[in-house]
């Protein structure tokens, strides 16, 4: 294997809803995100797909806690594999107790057909990166940026160094967006962490690394860096906007959900997506967590001030 691979996860049974990604290194494949744990077992195959046993990847580096990009972490880490993520998410994946009963709480009787298991991650296979920390592995080199925003936690993975037509990519996870195919950008928005600020932000030090492409988890390679980070500020604004104004309004949540929903159905139609590429694009930003996650970015910001 000589390049980046592309690992479709075939989430809820849909294309193109979220991806894993193989790097090529002397040590073996290194693995940016899991995907949740009920995907493990297309992720497993993909993998001994592409010549390698589960077991041989001993590197997992996770851009972000969500169940969508790490819930299959700890299955990794039980074949010896060392997990990379944020300080600030470290302790919800060596105990993930409180982050699976916040999702239960929310899925239900959804968890395991969606999530699946999410088990602790011994304290010594985790490691925590800092801002800007250059992690050499099997002769790749790999830059964590931290840019909160969608989370606070969240990590962007530059490859600075590989095998030759790799470099200068940056695995984004979700702060740069979600793409897919020829559809619009969208900001993923779900509670509890969502802080425009901080992402306006975040997207600055994505523009500022001259990075030739994006991998998005949700889904595939950007390479028209400045017209995708422009589209996603923009997005970004429109939904914020809207939410903001049904909210003062004084409607609730459950009355905000329809009319956003609708909002975004359009957005997505005006780009000619099919019903395909709509439900690809709703399983993998289901517009009623970015009404919950938006809502509250607008209360606590106006408790603020």
């Amino acid at each position: 294997m000589n390049n980046i691979q592309i690992i479709d996860l075939k989430f809820k049974g849909l294309e193109h809803a979220i991806a894993s990604y193989l790097i090529p290194s002397e040590e073996g494949p290194i693995l940016i995100e899991t995907g949740p744990h009920s995907t493990f077992r297309v992720l497993r195959e993909a993998i001994e797909n592409q010549g390698y046993n589960a077991s041989e990847i001993k590197h997992v580096l996770l851009t972000h806690i969500h169940l969508d990009h790490a819930g299959a972490a700890w299955a990794f880490a039980e074949q010896g594999a060392n997990i990379y993520v944020h300080p600030f998410g470290a302790g919800h994946i060596a105990e993930p107790g409180k982050l699976m009963a916040s999702a239960k709480q929310i899925y239900q009787d959804q968890m395991d057909s969606l999530w699946g298991q999410m088990n602790p991650i011994p304290k010594d296979q985790i490691v925590e990166v800092g801002h800007e920390e250059v992690l050499t592995i099997g002769g790749v080199k790999i830059k964590s940026l931290h840019t909160p925003g969608h989370a606070k936690h969240h990590i962007a993975w530059q490859l600075l160094s590989g095998q030759a037509g790799i470099e200068d990519s940056i695995f984004t996870g979700d702060v740069a967006g979600v793409k897919i195919g020829n559809g619009p950008v969208q900001p993923p928005c779900p509670p509890p962490d969502i802080n425009i600020e901080d992402w306006l932000e975040s997207i600055k030090i994505l523009r500022d690394t001259g990075a030739k492409r994006f991998y998005l988890t949700h889904y595939d390679k950007v390479e028209a860096i400045d017209e995708h980070l422009n589209e996603l500020e923009k997005m970004l604004k429109s939904w914020s906007d809207f939410v903001y104004d049904n909210w003062k309004e004084g409607l609730s949540n459950e009355a905000i959900v329809p009319l956003f929903q609708t909002f975004t159905m359009n957005q997505l139609k005006a780009a000619g997506l099919t019903k395909i590429e709509i439900d690809q694009y709703e399983a993998a930003n289901p517009s009623w967590m970015s009404v919950a996650g938006l809502v509250r970015y607008w209360k606590k910001k106006s408790q603020n001030q």
